[in-house]
């Protein structure tokens, strides 16, 4: 598009690359089946993508980024010092930790409903900050053990396809080879190599993300539930290449905080620097999981979404964009547009109508100039 700004986040270029490189992988993977020496320069492929994105950054001034740095907290590090509060944080954090396998994990998601339903129930000050603070801290580290586990994920698939290729090296020439066994090498060094057995997990911890954020949204307190989400983008592009069911449960989430977010930053009593604060933050939930919703599928059991949801879920769409400006409104277009054209299984979110909109904004602007 002409006009595109200097500006635009990495994260588009990012994506768009990414989704290149998504199907340039299926297309080698087809021929690959057919001609072994195709199967290999795959292989090659694939590990060089995935160690060069390591040193790309996924986004300018991210807190994410900042936060991905950090070990997730331990139990101990729970917020207040209230016999309540460290309550309610030991059952978030076991929540966390106890398989849902296990017959106990209902009996600790259910006492962790009951503390903060209660909490709510006095209609106290104390206890709603309580509420609040501990939610928002589990969320946090939940959604850190949620990009963790789903990377582990997807290194684990990076380091099968690596060991399932040396057969076929035997043929390449010695260069290729030593170039190869490097970067075997740094992906060891890096610890890529470990063998991730609780793959299930990470659809576990993208339900309590769902289900922190709308514990938060009951308390009334659910931005900074939006604004991480939003920041998440590390997760958000691994998401592209996850397994289905665990891509549902993301899209469950994203679509859960879309539509918080679409009640933000409308409140004329609100300073302008918190209206811009706000704005900034939908573009990043924008700009980083509107590829998943576009590529995303419908799962191997259930539809992900029913029709009037979809509905429900473009309306909310539509009114986020049309409230940015006709610059912002362009980046988010054109990501969406790139996602929605290149992904045949799939015919939503469709923002055709909210496209021409913004193309007859765009014309009268011009015209007035």
């Amino acid at each position: 598009m002409e006009g595109l700004p200097t500006t635009i986040p990495l994260l588009l270029l990012r994506n768009i690359i990414t989704s290149f490189f998504i199907h340039a992988d299926k297309f080698l993977l087809n021929l690959g089946k057919r001609y072994r020496i195709l199967n290999s320069l795959r292989y090659i492929l694939v590990s060089t993508f995935f160690f060069l994105l390591q040193f790309f950054p996924s986004h300018e001034n991210s807190k994410n980024n900042r936060d991905t740095n950090k070990k997730i907290p331990v139990v101990g590090n729970y917020p207040g010092d209230t016999g309540i509060s460290r309550a309610l944080a030991q059952l978030l954090w076991t929540m966390n930790d106890v398989p849902v396998s296990s017959r106990k994990y209902e009996v600790v998601r259910t006492l962790s409903e009951k503390v903060v339903n209660d909490n709510l129930s006095e209609c106290h000050a104390r206890l709603d900050e309580i509420n609040v603070v501990v939610l928002s801290a589990a969320f946090s580290r939940t959604l850190l053990q949620l990009e963790n586990r789903v990377a582990i994920v997807e290194d684990d698939s990076v380091h099968e396809i690596i060991e399932g290729s040396k057969g076929n090296f035997n043929k390449l020439s010695r260069v290729t080879r030593a170039v190869w066994y490097c970067f075997e090498a740094a992906w060891s060094r890096m610890g890529m190599s470990e063998v991730n057995r609780c793959g299930k997990s990470a659809e576990k911890l993208a339900a309590e993300v769902l289900w922190l954020a709308q514990k938060l949204a009951q308390c009334g307190n659910v931005e900074e539930a939006v604004e991480r989400w939003g920041s998440a983008n590390k997760l958000a592009w691994l998401a592209l290449s996850a397994e289905p069911r665990l891509q549902c449960s993301l899209v469950k989430v994203s679509v859960f905080l879309l539509k918080q977010a679409k009640e933000t930053g409308n409140d004329k009593e609100d300073d302008e620097g918190n209206r811009e604060c706000q704005k900034q933050t939908k573009i990043k939930l924008l700009m980083s999981w509107l590829p998943l919703l576009c590529r995303a599928t419908n799962g191997t059991d259930t539809p992900l979404l029913s029709f009037s949801e979809k509905a429900e879920v473009e309306k909310a769409l539509e009114e986020i964009i049309e409230a940015l400006s006709t610059e912002e409104q362009e980046q988010i277009l054109a990501l969406w547009l790139h996602h929605y054209v290149h992904c045949p299984t799939s015919d939503w979110p469709n923002l055709q109508d909210c496209y021409s909109r913004w193309c007859n904004s765009s014309r009268r602007l011009l015209i007035l100039q």
